[in-house]
């Protein structure tokens, strides 16, 4: 079997996983210790993000056309990808997490919800929270104004029955 045949089924299996991401981040990961990848690998999973190292050609082939086509020019040196299909800040939030423990990782570029951006504000990303505590914290937020309403009103009623 020819090499390219061999690529093939790699190239399509990167395509698959960035199809529907919401973030596709690359990261450098040199300098790394086999306990400390097993424990990146082991919280991306637990966060429902798709991390592998492929062949910087491999990752070429399958950005080419796709809305991570930028990405194609930090293909260079030891590279992994972090996808995220669900929560688009995941990833970069447990890499920012994670660069303090190893700081030889890091976050070079990524693609967010269609839009490119570079090392610096993918680092920012980071500290944005989860969708479930922005929507936890934005339900509180419009719950403070009527429950403190309702209280108002309350003890109005009980003023004038009394």
């Amino acid at each position: 079997m020819a090499k390219i045949e061999l690529k093939k089924p790699v190239v399509a299996e990167i395509a698959e996983n960035i199809k529907d991401a919401q973030s596709v981040i690359l990261i450098h990961y040199s300098g790394i210790t086999v306990e400390a990848d097993t424990e990146l690998r082991k919280e991306m999973r637990e966060a429902g993000i798709i991390y592998k190292v492929y062949k910087n050609t491999m990752m070429n082939f399958a950005f080419q056309g796709t809305e991570f086509e930028p990405l194609t020019k930090h293909l260079e040196g030891p590279n992994a990808v972090a996808i995220a299909k669900d929560d688009a800040t995941a990833p970069a939030r447990i890499l920012a997490k994670y660069n303090k423990k190893a700081p030889t990782v890091k976050m070079l570029a990524g693609v967010v919800e269609g839009n490119y951006y570079d090392e610096n504000s993918v680092s920012a990303l980071s500290s944005i929270p989860s969708r479930e505590v922005l929507l936890g914290r934005l339900f509180g937020s419009m719950q403070s104004p009527v429950a403190n309403f309702a209280r108002v009103i309350n003890q109005i009623a009980e003023a004038k029955a009394e």
